[in-house]
């Protein structure tokens, strides 16, 4: 694979699988994301499962728009990853690696720009997001910190 667009890291003071648990259900991961506001999950689908859809709301501000995104890895403890797409075309991968430490564990969140030139430019229109690789890098350190602040805490 390719590197990613945008990607940031952070320490958790807490067990691997209990991060895995925040981050692997949409709603909670909802409440810790920027953009990614509400989800409902697709075709019967009830838990993060390899194969399982769910719908995302976004949000910046007073835009808002809706993506497809479907469960690529569901690995307890250690990877939690889906892929995001706008009706037929594809727009990003999101990845959490999970990492055991002494303490915790660390935890990457990463992404993976997919959308074809014509999706960026519409997507940019409907974001108000010209340099999505920056905003995202910001947004997934302010996820991240979000993160380790209910892991620890919960």
């Amino acid at each position: 694979m390719s590197q990613p667009s945008a990607t940031g890291q952070i320490e958790v003071h807490a067990r691997p699988e209990r991060v895995y648990e925040l981050i692997s259900e949409p709603g909670m991961l909802a409440e810790l994301a920027a953009e990614y506001a509400t989800f409902r999950w697709l075709d019967g689908a009830s838990a993060a499962r390899v194969g399982a859809r769910f719908k995302g709301g976004n949000r910046r501000g007073l835009r808002r728009w809706s993506t497809v995104a479907t469960v690529t890895d569901a690995v307890a403890g250690r990877c939690f990853a889906f892929e995001v797409s706008a009706g037929p075309a594809p727009v990003a991968r999101w990845q959490y690696d999970i990492e055991s430490t002494p303490d915790g564990c660390r935890v990457t969140e990463s992404t993976w720009e997919k959308r074809p030139g014509w999706l960026k430019f519409a997507g940019a229109l409907a974001s108000g997001v010209w340099d999505r690789a920056e905003h995202n890098r910001h947004n997934i350190a302010n996820t991240l910190r979000r993160l380790k602040t209910r892991a620890e805490t919960n």
